[in-house]
């Protein structure tokens, strides 16, 4: 059968747009990164396949971009914002016009070695408001006027499927919403971090058997692989993290993350779902890991609930990087934030700010070429709603992950094709 079937194990709850910058300067793109006797350096490609891992931290609801790369300089940042826009004093100031909301400092060490890339002024053509249709959009990799079925990690899973060795396709952990994986994927849904669910509740029942053998025979296979996916479940006989992970539900998500990795990496899985006493080896298990942060949709009250998402957003990349770092993934590992939209630059009567149009999004692991990219909030051209305009198309995003990271056609994948981002290096 065909590998792309759907699995999922549900827990009970208990055109080139970019205009990139180097750090601190406003340099033409030729000219953008040095190196310390102040040579050019050109973004190379690394080598592509799915022992590179790709993480997506979904902030679910749509994160404030103004108040998270903060366009100091600007006087019209302030005009629109004179209840919740960040005081000077208080911004982790970037370069002379850009700078990081405080509850940030945990990513400054990422950002001083060149870790980290921000990505300004990310949306699409004609963007939807909607919560739904536009995660929708964002999963598929779709127009917004066009409607797929599958996630844009299906599609490219069924171009190339995974190795056999490795347990899944991806893993899900937080939301019950497969995403990007949706219709077709291998890929494990964890919703209470704090568990995995045992195949055995995935049974096929007796009666389907004699109804529809061959369909019978399908999930057969699938509650196979699950059962072989299962056994990333973390044990006392496999290795133990060291790293000290932050609390709440999202500490408790990366955690569970790095323990499916750190279990992934103990074992290797035959094509018929068995464990051998082989010895480890490194990228066995998933190709994708996907977290959800939720709490984004910041109507009212935005400056205390933001501040405690980006700190819990802060503290948890710091912890999954140093868990990444002690299991010696990092340089083999692209971690990538995404959401439906941003937020609309004026501030609304409820200190909140309502749905909007672009966004910055953050990209990190040890091949990242840090630095700012994108296009920084024009908040002088925003149009007739109020919102900005679209700086870089996420797809550009996508095309960086399908193409320079694992090396697959990514114009097939998303149907058109899609500048990548000089996002990474050797």
């Amino acid at each position: 059968m065909k590998r792309r079937s759907f699995l999922s194990m549900g827990a009970a709850a208990g055109a080139s747009l970019w205009l990139p910058r180097a750090i601190g300067a406003g340099e033409p793109m030729a000219a953008q990164w040095r190196d310390a006797s102040n040579t050019p350096v050109v973004p190379v490609v690394p080598r592509g396949g799915y022992d590179n891992l790709l993480i997506l931290i979904e902030l679910k609801g749509g994160n404030d971009g103004l108040n998270t790369v903060i366009p100091f300089a600007d006087p019209a940042y302030y005009a629109l914002r004179k209840n919740i826009g960040i005081k000077r004093e208080q911004m982790i100031q970037l370069d002379e016009r850009t700078a990081l909301h405080p509850a940030l400092q945990p990513l400054m060490p990422l950002w001083r070695s060149r870790q980290l890339a921000i990505v300004q002024g990310v949306s699409y053509a004609q963007p939807n408001l909607s919560h739904f249709r536009s995660i929708e959009i964002w999963d598929t990799a779709s127009r917004s006027d066009q409607y797929l079925r599958d996630g844009w990690l299906t599609r490219a899973f069924a171009m190339r499927p995974v190795p056999a060795g490795f347990a899944a396709d991806g893993v899900v952990i937080g939301s019950a919403e497969m995403g990007p994986l949706a219709n077709g994927a291998r890929a494990i849904a964890l919703v209470n971090p704090a568990q995995f669910v045992r195949a055995s509740r995935l049974a096929t029942p007796v009666s389907l058997h004699e109804r529809n053998p061959a369909l019978a025979h399908i999930l057969d296979v699938e509650n196979d692989i699950v059962k072989a996916a299962d056994r990333l479940r973390p044990t006392q006989a496999q290795p133990q993290l060291k790293t000290a992970f932050p609390g709440g539900a999202f500490g408790s998500s990366i955690k569970t993350a790095m323990q499916v990795l750190a279990a992934s990496d103990t074992l290797k899985v035959g094509a018929a779902g068995r464990t051998t006493s082989e010895q480890p080896v490194s990228g066995q298990g998933v190709a994708v890991i996907r977290l959800t942060l939720n709490g984004f949709d910041t109507h009212q009250n935005q400056p205390g609930q933001q501040a405690a998402l980006l700190k819990q957003f802060a503290e948890g990349m710091v912890a999954m990087q140093a868990a990444l770092v002690e299991l010696g993934r990092w340089n083999d590992t692209l971690v990538m934030t995404y959401a439906e939209f941003g937020r609309r630059p004026r501030e609304n009567q409820s200190n909140g700010t309502d749905h909007g149009t672009v966004a910055p999004h953050f990209v990190t692991g040890g091949r990242v070429q840090g630095g700012l990219y994108g296009v920084p909030p024009l908040l002088a051209r925003l149009d007739g709603n109020g919102n900005l305009p679209v700086g870089v198309d996420f797809h550009q995003l996508y095309a960086t992950v399908l193409g320079p990271w694992w090396g697959l056609d990514a114009s097939a994948i998303l149907q058109q094709r899609f500048e990548p981002l000089p996002l990474l290096r050797a």
